[in-house]
């Protein structure tokens, strides 16, 4: 008896969120971490065990999409980037500088 296997698309187990992060599967967890991790060594299951909302299957495809695109995810990665950047720069020109205030608490609590 010999088994015949039918070529299928599966679905990719990501979805836009109303801000336009990329998270995988159902789970909150964003596209760029699962990516991170994977290139920083991190196995599919030492993902799943890292981030328990996870499926193993969503991982697997989400890598296999990753390492079959490449360029398209790391275009996004950019964009991500790029706006971490901008809103990290808008941040810190509105807000005061937390060391001199860290200091100061410092220098407080010393004295007491």
């Amino acid at each position: 008896m010999s088994v015949v296997l039918e070529p299928k698309t599966l679905p990719l187990p990501l979805r836009e969120d109303e801000t336009g992060a990329i998270r995988v599967g159902n789970s909150r967890v964003l596209l760029e971490i699962v990516i991170q991790a994977f290139r920083d060594g991190a196995s599919p299951e030492s993902i799943v065990q890292r981030y328990s909302t996870l499926s193993l299957g969503d991982v697997y495809l989400t890598i296999g999409y990753y390492l079959g695109h490449p360029e398209t995810i790391n275009a996004y990665l950019d964009r991500r980037e790029q706006l971490a950047e901008s809103v990290c720069q808008k941040l810190s020109s509105i807000q005061p500088d937390i060391s001199l205030i860290r200091s100061r608490l410092l220098e407080q609590k010393k004295s007491q």
